[in-house]
């Protein structure tokens, strides 16, 4: 303990106290309280990658700043030429630049400079050459995403510009098929989205798994897929078709001081998907469903590939619009360990939930090890926290999930429905969740808690009483 800090050790010799001497109400089994200290150990080998100093602006491989021009192969160009000559910065420089598709390269830094813009070209056909994805948990060939890398190494997005996506009910957004007026009469993903899970669970090849034009899978705006010492900074995201960050099977992910507005649907704002090490700090996020969602594959093809989401740390963001603030969820087959969150702000009436975690017995997965604490909430729409063992399919299947081992500390509230709504099964319930040191006011509603094995509540008041 001779490293932490005073307040560190008042909370752990707090907590320690807990799990030793006290009992109240259905207080047992007290989680294991040693996952706080863990996190300097996984914090040590997040490590941004670093580039030679050596920069490609796309403007010496014919880009045009005019807003106009398609700078699609400027851009291949570039990054190409970047990549052969053992790294740099592709540089973007002032101006507004429209491209397709950008494919990332090891060693390239995509570094999109102050006052310049990236438009990406709304046209499905201009993402059409497929590429190997995940999409909604499940692996198949699709549209490629805005920004994507495959099997690289060192890459990063970087620089103060704007990334738009330009997605609107008059392009991708109607593909999600429930947008009433706005996508009546117009092609949708119902038939597609059916058609890639059923190939999942009869455990088609991924490689026959092809969908693309035709099909209407909206692809996300960035995803590295299987790469390793990825970098995302500093840039500010726009409208996205899908959800905006997705790394999938990375390891050593750095998202940092990026800002995220877009509130079209599925627009969820950072979404690590069976990764490794990955630091999410100081970004905001208004979105239009979860602003970090942690996943790891879904239904059978999340079994199949068995990779959880593990050692993930949340510091410093800030929370608008979404369904959910932290989430863990629902394509969470593969499972999800040691997640910790900390000196985060939500706040919005259109902020459904704060801590949410979702799945069923037809995602199954395991979620244990969270770790939580000095979250200020304002506002939120429905729950503080949110545990739903009944999402979407609910209790359908023979996937029975489990979660186990949630440290939830000084956590503040004024306003909402509930401070606390926790649905588990009965042959599995939520075991060992610690609440410690909150204060939910403005609370409508009072707790629902079914089907939890542990619960620990210590100084812990809702509106001004004590929390039972």
């Amino acid at each position: 303990m001779n490293n932490r800090s005073p307040a560190d050790k008042v909370r752990f010799l707090i907590v320690l106290s807990i799990g030793l001497f006290i009992q109240c109400g259905r207080v047992e089994n007290v989680p294991a309280t040693g996952g706080w200290a863990s996190l300097p150990e996984i914090l040590a080998r997040i490590i941004p990658p670093k580039f030679p100093d050596r920069d490609f602006s796309i403007t010496n491989f014919g880009a045009k700043g005019d807003g106009t021009t398609d700078c699609t192969e400027a851009f291949r160009k570039a990054i190409d030429e970047c990549n052969a000559s053992g790294g740099g910065r592709v540089v973007v420089p002032q101006g507004v630049f429209l491209t397709g598709p950008i494919h990332l390269k090891s060693n390239v830094n995509l570094h999109i400079s102050e006052r310049a813009v990236v438009k990406f070209l709304t046209d499905p056909k201009a993402y059409a050459n497929l590429v190997s994805t995940r999409w909604e948990g499940v692996e198949c060939m699709n549209y490629s995403p805005l920004i994507y890398a495959f099997e690289q190494e060192n890459i990063a997005v970087t620089g103060s510009g704007v990334l738009e996506g330009q997605a609107s009910d008059e392009n991708w957004w109607s593909w999600k098929g429930n947008r009433g007026e706005r996508s009546k009469g117009k092609p949708n993903q119902n038939n597609a989205r059916k058609s890639l899970f059923a190939m999942a669970e009869k455990n088609v090849p991924v490689g026959e798994r092809v969908f693309g034009e035709g099909h209407y899978l909206r692809p996300n705006f960035i995803q590295p897929y299987r790469c390793k010492n990825v970098l995302i900074q500093d840039v500010t995201l726009k409208d996205s078709p899908m959800w905006f960050i997705h790394p999938v099977l990375c390891s050593n992910v750095t998202v940092q001081n990026v800002t995220v507005n877009g509130l079209g649907p599925n627009n969820d704002g950072c979404n690590p998907e069976s990764s490794k090490d990955v630091l999410i700090k100081n970004c905001f996020f208004n979105t239009g469903d979860d602003c970090i969602a942690i996943k790891s594959g879904r239904n059978a093809d999340g079994r199949r590939i068995n990779v959880p989401s593990e050692n993930i740390v949340i510091q410093g963001c800030k929370m608008k619009e979404g369904h959910g603030g932290v989430v863990l969820g629902s394509e969470i087959s593969g499972g999800v360990r040691n997640v910790f969150a900390e000196d985060c702000t939500m706040d919005s009436p259109n902020l459904d939930r704060a801590l949410r975690f979702k799945t069923n017995s037809v995602r199954g997965g395991v979620m244990e090890n969270f770790f939580a604490r000095n979250i200020r909430v304002g506002e939120v729409g429905e729950a503080v926290l949110k545990i739903d063992f009944f999402y979407e399919e609910g209790d359908a299947g023979e996937f029975t999930p489990v979660v186990r081992n949630l440290s939830i500390s000084d956590v503040t509230c004024e306003k909402g429905k509930y401070a606390v709504w926790i649905k588990g099964y009965e042959r599995s319930p939520i075991t060992n969740l610690v609440l410690q040191n909150c204060r939910f006011s403005g609370i409508e509603m009072p707790n629902v808690i079914e089907a939890v094995d542990g619960l620990s509540v210590v100084d812990v008041t809702l509106n001004g009483k004590p929390m039972q």
